[in-house]
C-alpha cells in the first residue's frame, strides 16, 4: 500500500515546510497582507496591482482568543464526534499584523500577552491524501514578561 500524498490544505497560503504562512507584498508600497491579496494593493492611500510571495513571521504574541463551540458549516473538516477548539488571534513579531488560526490541540491553555509559534498538523487523512493545516502553539518560554 502506498503513503498518502501529504499537502497543505491551502496551499496558497501556507507551506507546511518550515512552517510558514505565505503573505503578499505590495511591490508599489511594501505593505504586507495575509490572507494573499492579488488583485490589488489594500492599502487605501496606492493604486498597487503587483505583488511578492512572503513567507511570514513564525511566531508572535497572543492578541485575543476564544472557543469554538459550534461545528463550522462545510467545506470545514472536524472531527466525529465535534470537539470544540479555541481560535487565536496572534500578532505577527516581525510584521505587527494580526493573524487568526487554531490553537494547537496538544498545546496548553493560553492567555492574552503568551508567545505562541506556527506548527503544521493533520487537519484531516484519507487513504490517498493527508492535508494539512497551521496552528498556534505556545512557545516552550511561555508568557512575556511586562
Amino acid at each position: 500500500m502506498s503513503q498518502p500524498m501529504t499537502r497543505s490544505a491551502r496551499e496558497d497560503w501556507f507551506a507546511p515546510e518550515g512552517p510558514h504562512l505565505l503573505g503578499a507584498t505590495c511591490t508599489t508600497c511594501g505593505s504586507i497582507f495575509f490572507p494573499p491579496q492579488i488583485d490589488f494593493c489594500r492599502n487605501p492611500a496606492c493604486d498597487g496591482e503587483s505583488f511578492a510571495r512572503t513567507p511570514l513571521s513564525r511566531s508572535g504574541t497572543v492578541w485575543s482568543f476564544t472557543v469554538n463551540h459550534y461545528k463550522p458549516p462545510a467545506p470545514y473538516v472536524s472531527p466525529e464526534p465535534f470537539t470544540p477548539y479555541t481560535v487565536v488571534a496572534v500578532e505577527l513579531h516581525s510584521e505587527g499584523m494580526v493573524v487568526l488560526g487554531q490553537l494547537s490541540p496538544d498545546s496548553p491553555r493560553i492567555a492574552v500577552g503568551d508567545r505562541v509559534h506556527l506548527v503544521s498538523e493533520v487537519l484531516f487523512r484519507t487513504d490517498d491524501e493527508e492535508q494539512l493545516v497551521w496552528r498556534w502553539a505556545l512557545d516552550q518560554e511561555g508568557r512575556e514578561v511586562a
